[in-house]
């Protein structure tokens, strides 16, 4: 009873998480079009350079704590409050020494104008320390709902001020707008949809305590998101800003489909699995479960747009973003190994292992510089697939502790992954070549009629083999509908 209730809390909390992350970043992506067609590249490029330092920045803010919050068997408001105080103060630490490096990172990009840009966008770092507290309360209570709502209206708010700005004429700062009035209006409304507040109380001890555990997932992510960025700063320095702007809107569509099943992954199945630790044959069949729904719904959905990658960028973006087609191809397949990272990660970081958390990203980092090493030897796009390649090397890096901890082998992982990945890759295949069968028309015409076909032959194929991930959904749904109907008949 106990293993079911937790099941139908975990649907639940994925249900309203999936439905946070899509609705935040469909309205994201619809304003990010907007902001493409009034920027160029080059302007993107310089708001990517600066959102790299950051991202960066918020490592040390927010990393460890808020895993660790949730990972905690009994976690009350002295810890929830000590964490977000200790918390803001180091985004004060880290606010100074962004404002006192502004100067040097303008005069390494050879950018002037980032100069005062660092210094203003680096104030998100405060309300970003606030929200990871609150989500880490969302997570463990696992009230999503509140989430969802909160952050659908921070994305609209925050975009139509970005979009008013980019209209007046501001450039650069319409992006720089965006994201302070995002984290800021996040913020605010989480306290009203959130049950959570912080309290007037601070334990030093509390703290010391998480940061055992803590400390090792915040080298882990420090590793971690460095080494992501740093193909962005190397490209942004050794070619210019336009190009890194094309690479980074040819990462962002097929990122945007990984992450938010990633980040809906790692926010329901965390707590569900830390909850469960002790019973590690429920944790590895939750783990299985998510790898193979994951993989089932991730895939085709980034093999498709491998397929419409030209024809997508053309009609959403226009021809002086062509350049960044590539760039989209290479990064849908990086990202198709993107389930099995997540899970088998957060697997690890349910069982309290975040010793072994570290050591992975110790050795993926070895592997990625390496990479790095090698693909400047070649041109970007060159670099990009080793990139790739890495990324695909590293899911044996990941994986390779659960065949102990949970007796979940990597090749049993990649058997789950496989059906999907096989109907997906035909399904790419098909709709290529329906898009160079198809004659001169509507690019929006074409576009809509390749996805149409995409999705009919994924699911035609998926029906005909009787795929487990695909008859799971469909019993599920059929019983939720069935539930729906006997609740109107008892009304």
């Amino acid at each position: 009873m106990a293993e079911t209730e937790m099941k139908q809390k975990v649907a639940k909390g994925l249900f309203w998480k999936l439905l946070e992350n899509g609705g935040a970043q469909g309205v994201q992506f619809v304003i990010t079009i907007l902001l493409a067609r009034l920027l160029t590249p080059s302007e993107y490029g310089v708001v990517g350079i600066i959102m790299i330092f950051i991202v960066i920045a918020n490592v040390f803010v927010q990393s460890g704590f808020s895993t660790a919050l949730v990972q905690k068997r009994q976690a009350d408001a002295v810890d929830f409050s000590s964490v977000c105080y200790f918390e803001l103060a180091a985004a004060g630490v880290m606010y100074v020494v962004l404002y006192a490096a502004a100067p040097a990172i303008a005069s390494f990009y050879r950018l002037p104008v980032l100069n005062p840009i660092v210094r203003v966008l680096g104030t998100v770092l405060f309300p970003g320390a606030v929200i990871s507290v609150q989500t880490a309360y969302v997570s463990r209570k696992m009230e999503f709902k509140g989430l969802f709502i909160s952050t659908l209206a921070a994305s609209v708010f925050s975009g139509a001020v970005s979009i008013a700005m980019a209209y007046g004429g501001l450039g650069v700062w319409a992006m720089a707008g965006q994201q302070i009035c995002y984290y800021v209006s996040l913020m605010t409304v989480l306290f009203f949809a959130v049950s959570w507040r912080p309290a007037a109380c601070f334990s030093l001890s509390r703290v010391r305590e998480m940061f055992a555990f803590g400390w090792k997932l915040l080298c882990a992510s420090l590793l971690d998101t460095v080494f992501n960025n740093l193909y962005g700063l190397l490209i942004g320095k050794i070619y210019n800003e336009e190009l890194l702007g094309s690479y980074t809107r040819g990462e962002q569509f097929p990122k945007l489909i990984a992450t938010n099943l990633g980040a809906a992954i790692q926010a329901v199945l965390l707590p569900a699995f830390a909850a469960n630790q002790e019973n590690r044959d429920l944790v590895r069949d939750m783990v299985r479960r998510a790898i193979r729904l994951s993989s089932f719904v991730v895939l085709p959905m980034l093999m498709g747009l491998f397929a419409v990658a030209d024809t997508l960028v053309l009609a959403l973006l226009g021809e002086q973003w062509m350049v960044c087609v590539p760039f989209l191809r290479i990064m849908c397949v990086s990202y198709c190994f993107w389930p099995i990272h997540i899970t088998n990660l957060q697997a690890i970081n349910a069982v309290g292992r975040s010793d072994i958390f570290l050591k992975l990203e110790m050795i993926k980092k070895a592997l990625s510089l390496l990479a790095l090493v090698i693909g400047m030897q070649f041109n970007v796009f060159v670099m990009v697939c080793i990139k790739a390649f890495q990324d695909f090397l590293c899911t044996f890096v990941n994986a390779a502790p659960n065949r102990r901890l949970l007796g979940y082998r990597i090749l049993h992982q990649w058997m789950d992954v496989m059906p999907p990945a096989f109907l997906s890759a035909v399904m790419c295949g098909v709709v290529m070549a329906f898009g160079a069968w198809l004659p001169s028309m509507s690019v929006w015409l074409k576009l809509a009629l390749q996805i149409l076909c995409g999705a009919a032959v994924y699911v035609g194929l998926a029906w005909a083999c009787r795929l487990e991930s695909f008859c799971y959904l469909k019993n599920l749904a059929a019983e939720r509908a069935g539930r729906k109907t006997e609740g109107q008949k008892g009304r």
